[in-house]
């Protein structure tokens, strides 16, 4: 690679890995397996960065590198073996939801969503990406990126609301 092409990188490089980071540890769930995420796409995109530099979008390209990465490491055996059970404080919210909602409950929530579903809902409410570019990253259609959508929140708002009934004194059924 010549050096101008390295510099360009390494530009690169330090632009998206942030955001990357913060994607991945929110899809995954684990500061160590979203940097093995995402250093695992980085060096995927330095292998081939001619490609990946002369791509409409180089950040998109390698964001859906990384998200397959952090979807992938549940698939190896070793998940089954390893979890981590400390959830790290993320900091506060900052909102009148903090009232609401304890937002390590919500985190654990999250992260007991089957991992393409937790992947779809950061992906949108994080990431801020619409259906189509979800659909994209993920490499499926938009009305599995619906139904993945659907599906999670009906989960979270069952969890919560069952969790309201009982502070409340609420009947849940």
């Amino acid at each position: 690679m010549r050096p101008a092409d390295e510099a360009d990188f390494e530009a690169f490089y330090a632009s998206v890995w942030p955001r990357l980071f913060r994607l991945t540890y929110a899809i995954s769930g684990d500061i160590g397996r979203a940097e093995d995420a995402v250093q695992s796409a980085m060096a995927k995109a330095f292998a081939s960065w001619s490609r990946v530099r002369r791509a409409d979008h180089p950040e998109a390209y390698v964001r859906r590198m990384a998200v397959n990465e952090a979807l992938s490491v549940r698939r190896r055996a070793w998940w089954k073996a390893e979890r981590v059970g400390h959830v790290p404080d993320v900091g506060v919210i900052g909102s009148e939801e903090q009232d609401v909602v304890d937002r390590a409950e919500l985190w654990e929530a999250l992260l007991r969503l089957p991992p393409r579903q937790r992947a779809v809902l950061v992906l949108r409410f994080y990431g801020d990406l619409s259906e189509r570019r979800i659909a994209e990253v993920l490499g499926c259609s938009q009305g599995t990126v619906k139904s993945q959508a659907s599906d999670a929140l009906a989960t979270l708002r069952r969890r919560y609301q069952a969790a309201a009934d009982l502070v409340l004194g609420r009947d849940p059924s």
